[in-house]
């Protein structure tokens, strides 16, 4: 029973507070870049009445698919935040965001655009940059604390950045990819400064693109609880993440799109190799 209850309480408390994060972290991202490009900006609980007024509206959908690959997309993500608030197992947790990415693609390739073609194609190529790079991180975790529970991490007596350094850096690139930012906003972006300025997102409409806009929310703060990992202590845990977003945000405003043979061929290179050089080093 009191396990029971613990649950009740976790479940809906955790999904609310990353919602509620996720929100305002897109609204702090559009308000600082609008800042950085002298601009004025939206509000910052713009994202949340942008997504309301999609809940309103009719959803158009190509095929009766895109709805259920649009809801499955949302609930992996919000599985994979309930997840990591349980701290549960990290490559568990890795395994069903990635599934949640999966449906995303299905769906966007159900239809015939080409820009949602083209959108969902990029977007695989996202996701081998970017879990490449969390499972590194994973087998650092198990190699540092002896397991894959994300508990064991908050057991350690020193941060894990300190035997990791490059590894963080690396993460960095999969956090840049997750949120679609340059130079590797290659599947969609919310910027019209490429040729696929929606991509996988094309052909989502109404209350199936705002579960989707959702389902990204959620997959922000995780990779951002992610980066926590790197430094769990009370001011690490918020510190971190604060960093690591604001370091990404600075890179998309200083830095133009790159390809997506850039991205995978020297991009993940650089990451992957940095990653691995230092699990050599963490082994050795």
């Amino acid at each position: 029973m009191a396990l029971t209850g613990h649950l009740l309480f976790i479940v809906p408390s955790s999904l609310a507070l990353a919602l509620f994060l996720g929100g305002l972290v897109r609204g702090i991202d559009r308000k600082l870049t609008a800042r950085l490009q002298s601009r004025k900006g939206p509000i910052l609980t713009q994202p949340f009445w942008d997504v309301i007024k999609l809940m309103g509206k009719k959803a158009v959908l190509v095929n009766p698919w895109q709805a259920f690959c649009a809801r499955v997309s949302f609930g992996a993500t919000a599985t994979a935040v309930v997840l990591f608030a349980l701290q549960s197992n990290l490559l568990l947790i890795i395994f069903v965001s990635s599934t949640a990415g999966g449906f995303l693609v299905l769906g966007a390739m159900s239809s015939l655009s080409p820009y949602s073609q083209i959108g969902a194609q990029r977007h695989l190529w996202q996701m081998l940059c970017c879990e490449s790079v969390l499972f590194c991180l994973a087998w650092a975790i198990y190699k540092i604390c002896g397991g894959f529970r994300i508990e064991l991490v908050f057991s350690q007596a020193d941060p894990v950045i300190f035997r990791v350094p490059l590894l963080y850096v690396s993460f960095l690139f999969a956090l840049a990819v997750t949120m679609h930012k340059s130079p590797f906003d290659l599947a969609g972006s919310h910027h019209a400064h490429q040729e696929l300025v929606r991509g996988v997102y094309t052909e989502y409409s109404g209350s199936h693109l705002a579960w989707v806009e959702i389902a990204h929310w959620l997959e922000v703060i995780l990779c951002l609880g992610l980066s926590a990992l790197f430094w769990a202590t009370p001011w690490g845990m918020l510190l971190l993440p604060a960093v690591s977003f604001l370091t990404v945000l600075l890179l998309d405003n200083i830095s133009s799109r790159l390809t997506w043979r850039w991205m995978t061929g020297k991009g993940l290179f650089l990451a992957l190799g940095m990653a691995l050089f230092n699990l050599c080093l963490l082994a050795w």
